[in-house]
């Protein structure tokens, strides 16, 4: 399925945050990172951070790089908008563990997807679709006037992996 064609598109780098009244395709890329997006049904509006990390450490500027700064913001810009949480409604995308290995070692993606789940529910916003997790990026475009999204998953760390592999043989390297 492909994105609905719309007047406005945005790109989302990490440790930003977009809403806006007016209708917008927003696109961004996951690895360990995690976007959540929050849509509005009743006033047909939506927004989405993309946070690198879960916690802010208190040192320096409280940035939405920060899951657990990007969080409220989001939801406090859409009440500004007039939102009310008790309208909104979450997806949650990206938290690979891109990098193989260390099985027993929690990963930075997996902390981003744990304190997104556990702030929503703090907050009492219901999670509707996730897609978070496993060893791959993913590449999300949000429709902040319908709160679909679309998802295109990367190669997994073990699919470039084996291909890699496949070359170097092909290639003669050891």
């Amino acid at each position: 399925m492909k994105p609905e064609a719309h007047q406005k598109s945005h790109y989302l780098f990490p440790g930003m945050i977009y809403t806006s009244k007016t209708p917008t395709l927003v696109c961004t890329v996951l690895g360990s990172c995690v976007s959540v997006c929050l849509w509005d049904e009743r006033l047909k509006l939506g927004g989405i951070n993309h946070y690198m990390l879960p916690y802010w450490n208190g040192e320096g500027l409280a940035l939405p790089r920060y899951g657990d700064i990007a969080i409220p913001q989001l939801v406090k810009n859409l009440k500004n908008f007039g939102s009310k949480r008790r309208d909104l409604v979450a997806k949650v995308f990206g938290g690979a563990k891109l990098w193989g290995g260390h099985e027993t070692i929690v990963s930075v993606g997996e902390r981003n997807v744990d304190l997104a789940g556990e702030m929503l529910t703090d907050m009492v916003i219901p999670i509707v679709g996730q897609d978070t997790g496993q060893d791959t990026g993913r590449k999300i475009y949000f429709a902040t006037d319908t709160g679909r999204v679309y998802l295109k998953r990367h190669q997994s760390y073990r699919e470039r992996k084996a291909l890699l592999e496949e070359q170097k043989k092909f290639q003669g390297l050891p």
